[in-house]
């Protein structure tokens, strides 16, 4: 069945002829940026339902998933969130208003500044995520499986040739 991205590369095709061979890659990216759509609009959804922006979430998730003692770098975070240093140093202060997160300065090091989980943090990640992977899990429900395993396996060798290595 034709979708959105089969009909702007018809489209394209018909208008512009010599373009036809070098419409491939909006096959896949076209349907990435589609997709991320998607995603995103429902996760921000789902982060303002426990009133959080989604940059903020994704701050949370980060934390919680390092593991105890919960806490990082600005640096670490900002690598994981790609974001600007001003975006990540405001998206901490506004979470820091909230009582997410608390900066803790390094006993050895005064300039390195630790952003650490609170307990209240803790509590609110507990209940997003379960609603965030009910929600992937809802927007993936008509989809089969292996269907989304084998897109998974090519996206990431994709982004495996693009030098994704964001988290390595």
């Amino acid at each position: 069945m034709p979708d959105a991205i089969d009909t702007i590369v018809g489209q394209w095709s018909k208008e512009r002829p010599d373009l036809a061979d070098a419409l491939w890659p909006v096959q896949l990216l076209g349907r990435a940026q589609r997709l991320a759509r998607f995603a995103d609009k429902s996760a921000k959804e789902i982060a303002a339902k426990h009133g959080v922006e989604h940059g903020e979430f994704d701050v949370l998730s980060t934390l919680q998933r390092s593991g105890p003692p919960y806490t990082l770098t600005a640096g670490a975070l900002l690598k994981a969130a790609m974001v600007t240093s001003g975006a990540i140093t405001n998206r901490i202060d506004r979470m820091e208003a909230k009582g997410l997160v608390e900066r803790v300065r390094d006993g050895e090091d005064r300039r390195t500044v630790q952003i650490r989980l609170t307990s209240q943090g803790h509590e609110v990640m507990s209940h997003i995520i379960s609603d965030h992977l009910a929600n992937y899990a809802r927007l993936l429900a008509d989809v089969d499986r292996e269907t989304c395993t084998r897109t998974a396996d090519g996206l990431r060798a994709v982004l495996e040739a693009l030098g994704d290595a964001s988290l390595r």
